[in-house]
C-alpha cells in the first residue's frame, strides 16, 4: 500500500484541498509548486501559510506534512504567449479554450515532481486537476494524465502513481470536500490564504475569497462556492 506522497501545490484552492485530501491518507505528504513566470505569482506567496495552517495540529495532520520544494520553471514562461504569462487580455479560440491555456504545463509539472519523487522515495504524485468545472485545458483530462502516468513509470521503471481526487467533482463537491476533511476551520482557511485570480488580484474581498471577480479562474471559483452554500440550504 503506497504510504508517501507528492502533493502538486499552487497555492490555490484545489491545490490546498489535494493536500488536505493527501494528508488524511499518506503517511508522509511532501509538495512540490512551480515558478514559470506566471503573471499572478502571488499564488506562490500563499504556500507557505497554507502549509503552516495544514499544520495546525487540530486537524491531526502535522506529523505527516514533509518538505516543501520549489522548481525555477522560468523557461516555460519564456516560451510560452498566454495571458498568464504575458501582458494580454484573457480571450477564447474558437474551440472555446482560453488563452490562459499554458502549453504542456500540467505534463511538465508532473515530470518534474516524479524526478522529485524518485529522489525522495515517494510514490504517489497527487493532483487538483479537474476535467468537470474547468476551463477545458487539455493536460487536466483523465486519460492525459493515465497516459501520463503510465509513461513515467516506464521511464523511471518505478511505478508512479498519478491521483486526481477532484476529477470527476463540481467545484460546489470540491467546496464540499473541504468542508468533510476539516470543517469550517479548512474552509475558512481555503478562502482566506488560497489564491484562484488570473489577475493576482489579492485587494479585492468576496465570500469566497480574494481576487478580481470577473476571470475565468474567479467565475469558476465563485459559482461553485455559491452553489455548495445553496446545497446547504
Amino acid at each position: 500500500m503506497n504510504k508517501r506522497a507528492l502533493v502538486l501545490f499552487s497555492g490555490g484552492q484545489d491545490s490546498a484541498t489535494c493536500l488536505a485530501w493527501a494528508l488524511e491518507r499518506y503517511e508522509l505528504v511532501e509538495t512540490v509548486g512551480f515558478d514559470y513566470g506566471q503573471k499572478h505569482r502571488v499564488e506562490l506567496d500563499c504556500r507557505e501559510a497554507l502549509r503552516g495552517a495544514m499544520a495546525d495540529p487540530k486537524w491531526g495532520w502535522s506529523g505527516q506534512l514533509g518538505d516543501d520544494h520549489m522548481v525555477n520553471m522560468q523557461a516555460l514562461g519564456a516560451i510560452s504567449d498566454t495571458a498568464l504569462t504575458a501582458d494580454k487580455a484573457i480571450e477564447f479560440n474558437a474551440k472555446g479554450l482560453p488563452n490562459t491555456f499554458v502549453p504542456g504545463r500540467n505534463l511538465l509539472f508532473f515530470q518534474f515532481a516524479a524526478a522529485i519523487a524518485y529522489r525522495r522515495g515517494l510514490e504517489v504524485l497527487v493532483g487538483g486537476m479537474c476535467e468537470t468545472d474547468y476551463s477545458g485545458y487539455p493536460d487536466c483530462r483523465d486519460n492525459t494524465l493515465k497516459a501520463l502516468q503510465v509513461a513515467m513509470s516506464l521511464g523511471l521503471d518505478a511505478p508512479m502513481v498519478v491521483e486526481t481526487p477532484l476529477m470527476w467533482l463540481s467545484k460546489a463537491q470540491t467546496w464540499a470536500l473541504a468542508a468533510e476533511l476539516g470543517g469550517a476551520d479548512l474552509l475558512d482557511v481555503i478562502r482566506r490564504d488560497t489564491h484562484t485570480c488570473y489577475a493576482g488580484d489579492r485587494t479585492h474581498w468576496h465570500d469566497w475569497g480574494f481576487g478580481c471577480g470577473a476571470c475565468p479562474a474567479c467565475e469558476l471559483r465563485a459559482q461553485g462556492y455559491r452553489a455548495y452554500e445553496e446545497n446547504l440550504a
